[in-house]
């Protein structure tokens, strides 16, 4: 079995002879892919995205580029993708959000807590934000505010240049301030 402390790429060529070695790969970024995923479209559908990913991703090892040691830009790729299968019901869940001002994606107490903690009064104006982004422009936004993806492994991610990711951000983030009636660039982040 792979180590550890061994780095993506390598649990990935590894793996190219030694399937069982991608397991770690899959131990390492399953809870952040699947997480990514529950917020995007909920909890049911989360599941389904996260495995398939992953069945995919290890379909693919072989095209992996082990030049680059991070795995998770490929597959929050992958990942998008999929999302984009299920666009209708993405929207739907911001809709839905936006109504209710409630996330069906939390879970337990902790979460509940932190959901009232959170700013109740701009869930439902994000959420609807959120939904009428252009699918490009919302794909950029998430993954760079809850993968928290550089640009560049955004851009890797979606398969397009940074500078376009960058543009995409950029129009996203002044769409959401638009929505939310904000003018103060720090409140979704750094353009850069």
């Amino acid at each position: 079995m792979v180590a550890v402390t061994a780095g993506d790429a390598e649990i990935v060529r590894r793996s190219r002879y030694e399937p069982e070695c991608f397991a770690a790969l899959f131990d390492r970024h399953y809870p952040v892919i699947h997480g990514y995923a529950a917020r995007r479209l909920g909890r049911g559908l989360a599941d389904d995205v996260a495995a398939e990913t992953f069945l995919i991703a290890f379909d693919r090892r072989e095209r992996y580029d082990v030049s680059r040691d991070d795995a998770r830009p490929w597959l929050y790729g992958i990942a998008s993708n999929l999302i984009a299968r299920h666009h209708r019901a993405e929207v739907r869940q911001y809709r839905a959000l936006a109504r209710t001002g409630t996330s069906g994606a939390a879970e337990g107490h902790a979460d509940a807590v932190a959901g009232r903690i959170d700013a109740q009064a701009a869930r439902g104006p994000l959420a609807a934000a959120l939904g009428g982004l252009a699918r490009g422009d919302r794909d950029v936004l998430l993954l760079v505010a809850w993968a928290q993806l550089s640009l560049q492994e955004a851009g890797d991610a979606l398969g397009i240049p940074a500078g376009t990711a960058r543009s995409r951000l950029h129009r996203a983030r002044k769409k959401i301030r638009a929505a939310l009636g904000e003018t103060d660039p720090t409140t979704l982040g750094d353009d850069t």
